[in-house]
C-alpha cells in the first residue's frame, strides 16, 4: 500500500515555496509591466508620460512589496528577514527618489542596497557575529566554518551585484536597466543554486532524543 502520510506535508511545502517565489517575482514583474506600458505614452510634463515611467514603476514596486509583507502578517506567516530588510530599503530609497524626482537616485538604489547587505555581512564577521547564520540558522544546521564560507560568498556576491548595477545603468539605456531587474533575480537564483551542493554537503541532522 502506498504511504500517503507525507503527501499533505509535501503539498504544503510546495505551496510555501511557490508563495516565496511570487513574493520575489510579483513586485518585479509589476515594475517591468508598468514601466513598459508608460513607455508608450508621449513625452511631456504631464503626470502620465514617458518621462515619468520610472517613477510610476518604482511606486508600484514599493506598494506591491509592502502588500506582500502585509498579506503575510494578516495570514500569520513567518516573514523572511531579508524580505523585511529589502522592503524597508526599497521603500525608503524609492520614496526618496520619487519625492526628489531624481532618476539617478533610483539608478543607484540597488547599488546602495547591495553594499549595505555586504557591509552588514562583513561587518558582522569582523566583530565575530555571523549575520548569515543568524538569518538562516532555523532553515539549515551547518558547522560554523560552513556558515562563515557562505557568508563570505554572499557578501562578495552583493559587492559584485553593486558593481554590476553601476556598470549597467552607466553603460546602457534606462529601459535596458529597468527591464534587467528580472535578470538580476535570475542571477541571484543561479548563485543560490550554485551554493546548494556546498550547503547540502555540510548540513548536519539535528540530534534525535534518546529513547527511554
Amino acid at each position: 500500500m502506498t504511504d500517503t502520510s507525507k503527501t499533505p506535508v509535501a503539498k504544503d511545502t510546495a505551496v510555501k515555496k511557490a508563495g516565496s517565489i511570487w513574493s520575489e517575482l510579483g513586485p518585479t514583474l509589476a515594475f517591468i509591466l508598468i514601466y513598459n506600458v508608460l513607455l508608450r505614452f508621449p513625452e511631456g510634463d504631464g503626470l502620465l508620460t514617458r518621462d515619468t515611467a520610472l517613477y510610476w514603476a518604482t511606486g508600484a514596486l514599493i506598494v506591491i512589496t509592502f502588500a506582500v509583507v502585509i498579506q503575510k502578517l494578516i495570514k500569520g506567516q513567518r516573514i523572511p528577514p531579508f524580505l523585511l530588510v529589502s522592503s524597508a530599503l526599497i521603500g525608503s530609497f524609492g520614496i526618496a527618489g520619487i519625492l526628489l524626482q531624481s532618476k539617478i537616485f533610483l539608478f543607484v538604489k540597488p547599488t546602495i542596497i547591495n553594499l549595505i547587505y555586504a557591509s552588514v555581512i562583513f561587518g558582522g564577521l569582523a566583530v565575530g557575529r555571523n549575520i548569515w547564520k543568524m538569518l538562516f540558522h532555523t532553515v539549515f544546521e551547518l558547522p560554523d566554518l560552513a556558515w562563515k564560507t557562505l557568508a563570505i560568498r554572499w557578501g562578495l556576491f552583493f559587492i559584485a551585484m553593486a558593481i554590476w548595477n553601476e556598470f549597467l545603468w552607466r553603460s546602457f539605456t534606462e529601459a535596458t536597466w529597468a527591464n534587467w531587474k528580472l535578470g538580476n533575480i535570475v542571477i541571484t537564483f543561479l548563485f543560490a543554486l550554485a551554493n546548494t551542493p556546498y550547503t547540502l554537503k555540510h548540513m548536519t541532522a539535528p540530534a534525535e532524543p534518546d529513547d527511554a
